[in-house]
């Protein structure tokens, strides 16, 4: 078994939930789905016990295009994140009645597959069509089962859709730039392109813009808050927990080992920028009424952090990203999970109109305290792992962005203490909140497992990351030696 058959059980897997029809659509995605995290495994296993997981197979003579994808410590990292927590958002919008239910889940699966697809894929042009057809199926999850008044669903998923799809033109001119150079696609060919200075730059922006709006990053966030809230829960998480992933995860699959040259050159700009987002994300973060605006900019917070890591040229940057990446995906969905369950009981998202759930629900009450101090990197949980690792980073870079980047540990833990405070403390509230259900609580059960587990034990990954993040590294410090 290769990592093909991953992407295989995922695409057959939405095919299949949409010829179910409505009734047992949301089952048949919950198997196809954990059969892919199964799958997903089973080929980890067999990479770690020295067995070949790669697929290639050619596709189109002219250009060169082949059907290629890799399976190494960093993208199975991410293809275990993806199928980990795809059955869990699948799971977590059991307790919704969505109308046209089956296009609902076929959707998530192809968005899972694509997304997959997107980490595996070692074909520059193969990244880019899986890279976009992950646009596809989050419009329409937004735009048809978001909430809200249409229109301004439709305004907030078109900008994000031109954003990201704009951004995304300027990658695949850098890419048919490269195939010009060295007549291939594939990205250890990539690595090996001989730049001079100026091309570099311009390359390095034309991936830079793509990233930087998926993720987000300054002045490029604008898309982020409205499409959160607008987007059911399903797809909040989604987009949070794994898809901007896709961003990070290329900086240091792609961009750096390519065009590394303007990092060398305008690092302190370029972390600068990444760290402003950090202070910006938690302000607008402090401002909200907005439970899940609160949690969208407390995200646009934390990835400026991972991307100033990433950016930092350091091992320990580079496995600070991952680690977070990993962390801040299961986080986030738990966080989101929380905000739905209060809007499912509340039938609203205004934290000014929420408070006294703990009285009523004091295991919901426990379950979200962890998370928020999870979210807030509390030692012992995942991410206090991997914000350290990134913090560490940046002070070998520049100790004063260290101190600035260290204040998103202080603001973060203000603005969710301080709504943990509004929204579950306080006076009974006039509205029922009943329990959690079993199912709801096994959901949030889990991700805390998650994140306490590798909080206290985080050495699996960080050895299976570790070696291909030195071997990047090797590539980029090529450019910097001969500079």
């Amino acid at each position: 078994m290769d990592v093909s058959f991953i992407l295989v059980i995922l695409l057959f897997g939405g095919a299949a939930t949409y010829f179910v029809g409505d009734k047992w659509a949301s089952k048949a995605a919950l198997i196809f789905s954990t059969a892919a995290f199964a799958a997903a495994i089973y080929v980890t296993y067999r990479f770690t016990g020295g067995g070949n997981v790669n697929y290639a197979h050619a596709w189109i003579r002219v250009p060169r295009i082949t059907l290629a994808f890799v399976g190494d410590g960093l993208s199975l990292s991410m293809v275990l994140l993806t199928t980990a927590l795809t059955p869990i958002i699948i799971f977590t919008s059991f307790g919704n009645l969505f109308p046209k239910t089956r296009g609902f889940y076929a959707l998530i699966m192809f968005m899972a597959f694509a997304m997959t697809g997107t980490f595996l894929s070692a074909d520059g042009l193969v990244y880019y069509i899986f890279w976009e057809l992950s646009l596809i199926p989050i419009y329409f999850i937004a735009l048809v089962w978001g909430s809200g008044n249409a229109e301004d669903r439709k305004k907030a998923v078109v900008k994000f859709f031109i954003y990201t799809f704009a951004g995304s033109l300027f990658m695949l001119v850098s890419f048919l730039y490269l195939y010009h150079k060295t007549g291939s696609f594939y990205f250890r060919h990539l690595y090996n392109a001989m730049l001079t200075p100026n091309e570099q730059l311009l390359v390095f922006l034309g991936f830079f813009l793509a990233y930087a709006i998926k993720i987000p990053i300054i002045p490029f966030h604008t898309w982020q808050a409205n499409v959160y809230q607008k987007a059911p829960a399903a797809g909040t998480m989604l987009l949070s927990g794994i898809m901007l992933k896709m961003a990070l995860f290329s900086i240091i699959r792609w961009q750096l080992p390519i065009a590394p040259g303007p990092v060398f050159e305008y690092q302190f700009i370029i972390i600068g920028v990444c760290v402003a987002g950090v202070i910006y994300g938690s302000i607008l973060a402090l401002k909200q009424n907005s439970l899940k605006k609160l949690l969208a900019y407390s995200s646009l917070a934390h990835v400026g952090l991972i991307a100033a890591g990433a950016y930092t040229l350091t091992i320990d940057g580079f496995r600070g990203a991952f680690l977070q990446m990993m962390a801040h995906g299961f986080v986030v969905v738990g966080l989101f999970f929380a905000a739905e369950i209060i809007s499912r009981r509340f039938n609203t998202d205004a934290i000014s109109e929420m408070g006294g759930i703990r009285i009523q629900s004091p295991k919901f009450t426990s379950m979200f305290m962890i998370l928020v101090l999870a979210s807030v990197a509390l030692p012992a949980t995942f991410n206090f792992v991997g914000e350290f690792e990134l913090l560490y980073s940046l002070a070998q870079t520049n100790i004063w962005i260290a101190v600035i980047g260290g204040t998103t540990i202080i603001l973060g833990a203000f603005y969710m203490l301080r709504m943990f405070q509004q929204v579950m403390l306080g006076e009974k509230n006039a509205k029922f909140f009943a329990d959690v259900t079993f199912s709801e609580g096994f959901a949030m059960v889990l991700i805390i497992g998650v994140l306490l587990f590798f909080g206290l034990y985080p050495k699996p990954i960080v050895d299976f990351v570790t070696p291909e993040l030195k071997s990047t590294l090797e590539y980029i410090n090529r450019f910097n030696l001969a500079r």
